[in-house]
């Protein structure tokens, strides 16, 4: 397996050496660069794909879960910070971990193995032949799911629901999870915690989508990629 690229953005020297030294122990890892600000690492990602980025939370100008909900963040997240207010904010923004500072080698090396596995777990779904279904745990069953009968996602805290025509699914899951499981082509997120079926798509307004009885709202990141797609089968004069 290749090595996970990934970047470190902590305002604090010592945290980044921390981080540092625990990367450097990981032989599957390999550390592109050390950010004091979200401001330089925004514009290194401009130009620079990473696999993963462990990212604080209380930082200058501009917190980490505002470069989240700026940035449209393809990468693994992993938070790093000693404020435990701010987990369930950051799980709706799809991170894969949260570490709690002080945190020993031990618990990085266990946030570091769960984004490895859910790295392969989404390359696997990437490189294998689609399936037309998916199944989820929901409400202490075990739920076969037809994707074509899927309307849209929502993330709920640490939960997602997903929505058919007549049910909704509770499972115990990240949007980023079942994002991975989904067809690219067919799905899209349309806000960081709304995931809609391209397929089921009734009409745009604005910056707002409507999806059989429901309007959903477009986040402004997201809306760019969005008509990218609708523009591919716009009719024109």
């Amino acid at each position: 397996m290749k090595k996970l690229s990934c970047i470190i953005v902590d305002d604090e020297p010592v945290a980044r050496k921390i981080l540092y030294e625990f990367v450097e122990q990981v032989p599957f890892m390999d550390l592109q660069g050390k950010f004091e600000n979200a401001t330089k690492a925004e514009a290194f990602l401009k130009s620079n794909a990473v696999d993963m980025i462990f990212l604080d939370i209380e930082m200058p100008k501009i917190s980490g879960l505002q470069f989240l909900q700026k940035m449209h963040v393809e990468s693994i997240v992993i938070l790093t910070t000693a404020f435990p207010q701010y987990a369930l904010e950051g799980y709706e923004l799809d991170i894969i971990d949260y570490l709690l500072k002080p945190f020993a080698f031990n618990r990085f090396l266990k946030a570091v193995h769960k984004a490895r596995d859910y790295y392969q777990m989404k390359n696997m779904a990437t490189n294998a032949v689609q399936s037309s279904y998916i199944f989820v745990k929901s409400e202490k069953r075990i739920e076969k799911i037809e994707l074509n009968d899927i309307l849209y996602a929502e993330s709920i805290g640490n939960y997602v629901g997903i929505y058919t025509e007549d049910k909704r699914f509770i499972a115990y899951l990240t949007m980023k999870s079942l994002e991975s499981q989904l067809p690219v082509n067919e799905f899209i997120k349309i806000h960081q915690s709304y995931l809609v079926n391209c397929s089921k798509i009734d009409a745009i307004d604005g910056n707002e989508m409507k999806i059989g009885s429901r309007s959903l709202p477009m986040s402004r990141n997201c809306r760019e990629t969005v008509m990218k797609i609708v523009n591919q089968r716009l009719l024109k004069r």
